[in-house]
């Protein structure tokens, strides 16, 4: 399915976006504003587990990923399936992120920070590198992937960009309304949470957005840098 997404959300696996942004993603939608969610890998290696296999766990992975953006209210999941703990700058998948930026021609491109230092897992350095050099210059530009032109594919000027885990925020967003949206959507990555080991991951979710409103007239926040693209 094609067609114009007021905002394309690019994260390296699944539980990514639910930590990240999921309470700003279910507020723009109910502002009226379309969400599509594209996943780089089907976070394949992310386990304790030894009784699962790579193969097993991305099916799982997919499922409360899926399940996790009906509570939200996302339009569609892309699964781009590239292998965890493999993603690389290369010009292949940054083609595919332009390709998927020209396909749904999002307003917004939400993704995490490319530049959060030390201890961080390289697939969202690279994924968040890979977005940002997509959305600008080459999702732009007409010359820059000519058989995208021939696949139906025209450029795309993306307006702004969203990086969540970011150690130098500019912008927080009110989810004071939408918080009980993302606990439910995080919730239902059950692989995950359970390797987390947090007693009770409604107070200790709530404790880190309400930390994150600080300063803030609300109560409840995620934080972002926020980039304006030029027009």
């Amino acid at each position: 399915m094609a067609g114009h997404a007021g905002i394309l959300v690019i994260a390296p696996h699944p539980d990514d976006i639910e930590f990240g942004a999921a309470g700003a993603i279910a507020r723009l939608i109910q502002e009226g504003r379309q969400a599509v969610y594209a996943l780089c890998t089907s976070g394949d290696k992310g386990t304790s587990d030894r009784s699962n296999t790579p193969e097993q766990l991305a099916v799982i992975r997919e499922h409360e990923q899926q399940s996790a953006a009906r509570v939200i209210g996302v339009r569609e999941v892309v699964f781009l399936r590239y292998p965890d703990q493999g993603l690389e700058d290369s010009p292949a998948f940054r083609k595919d992120i332009v390709r998927l930026i020209r396909r749904f021609r999002p307003e917004t491109v939400m993704t995490c920070d490319p530049y959060h230092r030390y201890v961080y897992h390289r697939d969202h350095r690279i994924a968040g590198q890979a977005v940002l050099d997509a959305v600008f210059p080459f999702a732009r530009d007409y010359h820059a992937y000519p058989d995208l032109i021939q696949e139906g594919l025209e450029p795309h000027k993306v307006k702004e960009l969203l990086f969540w885990g970011s150690e130098s925020v500019n912008y927080r967003c009110d989810i004071t309304d939408t918080f009980m949206l993302k606990l439910e959507a995080l919730r239902c990555h059950e692989s995950q949470v359970k390797e987390f080991g947090i007693p009770d991951l409604d107070a200790w979710l709530r404790s880190r957005c309400s930390d994150m409103a600080a300063g803030e007239p609300f109560e409840l926040a995620e934080a972002f840098h926020r980039t304006l693209l030029p027009p």
